[in-house]
């Protein structure tokens, strides 16, 4: 528990220093260059192939006329942009998102190392590609797991308890391994897991629960359709930030935890040869000797 709390504490603090900070806005500036290049691209092709596909369809022809008529102007002109908008936004955000999370949880994994375990030994005990590739294979489970668990949504309180204990089981192996990917050996990484799997798992848990914070933002309704743009950014920049802060919260406790199990070995280590000189001497004085 106390592990438990204090690695919470400092990963709430270390969400104001000013290098967490920068991280938590690298989607919105990436969301703002990839939507350049795409409107710079694709913007006219994509709204002349949305406008004809719009006055394509027989059964809305006469819809389009009429609510044309009402408002004097040509409805599929004005749609087809915002229907642009609405569906390149999403494959924007998760390409951000993707990528940023790529690099925000081992940068903020060395800042932990390098601010609170300078002296602690790199044992490299798992590769980048290694860590990618685990991480892909974890997410299809998990992705999976929501798809077959889909059903029992519909009775009310399990939609408020599986979709976050999915995340919160994908949360808790992903980032415990990626933590100490670079500080561990395989042994060390794999007596850690085991031993410390169930505050591991509630961390991961509520990790997926804060993670939902930005659907209050999605599910605002007529307000988010009003202020699209503006609630966008603010959702991604929450969800950004409640990364960070799982990912500081996973190297805290999983580096403090590497700490203090090398620091048992050792004493362990220098036990025998000291318990073993406490016997001699005792036996030396029993005997006599000088």
């Amino acid at each position: 528990m106390r592990l438990l709390l204090d690695s919470f504490w400092r990963s709430v603090a270390y969400c104001m220093h000013p290098r967490v900070i920068v991280l938590s806005f690298l989607p919105l500036g990436l969301m703002v260059v990839l939507a350049a290049v795409f409107g710079y691209f694709f913007w006219d092709a994509s709204v002349a192939w949305t406008r004809e596909a719009l006055d394509a369809w027989p059964l809305l022809a006469s819809f389009w006329g009429w609510i044309g008529r009402l408002f004097s102007g040509d409805v599929t002109a004005m749609l087809a942009p915002l229907l642009v908008v609405f569906a390149a936004t999403p494959l924007i955000v998760v390409v951000s998102l993707l990528v940023v999370a790529g690099f925000m949880a081992p940068a903020l994994t060395r800042l932990v190392a390098e601010r609170r375990f300078p002296a602690l030994e790199q044992k490299k005990g798992a590769s980048f590609i290694g860590s990618m590739a685990r991480s892909l294979g974890l997410t299809v489970l998990a992705m999976l797991a929501l798809v077959v668990s889909m059903p029992l949504w519909l009775i009310p309180p399990l939609v408020l308890i599986l979709p976050p204990l999915i995340w919160g089981w994908l949360t808790y192996r992903v980032m415990s391994f990626d933590a100490l990917a670079e500080h561990a050996s395989p042994e060390e990484r794999n007596e850690l897991l085991r031993k410390h799997r169930l505050p591991l798992l509630g961390v991961g848990v509520l990790c997926g629960y804060l993670g939902a914070a930005p659907a209050i933002v999605w599910a605002s309704g007529l307000l988010f359709a009003a202020a699209f743009f503006v609630l966008v950014p603010i959702a991604i920049w929450i969800y950004t930030l409640v990364f960070a802060f799982s990912a500081l919260w996973f190297a805290h406790y999983c580096l403090d935890a590497l700490a203090q199990l090398r620091m048992q070995r050792a004493a362990a280590a220098v036990s025998p040869p000291a318990v073993e000189l406490a016997d001699a001497n005792a036996a030396a004085s029993q005997w006599g000797a000088p």
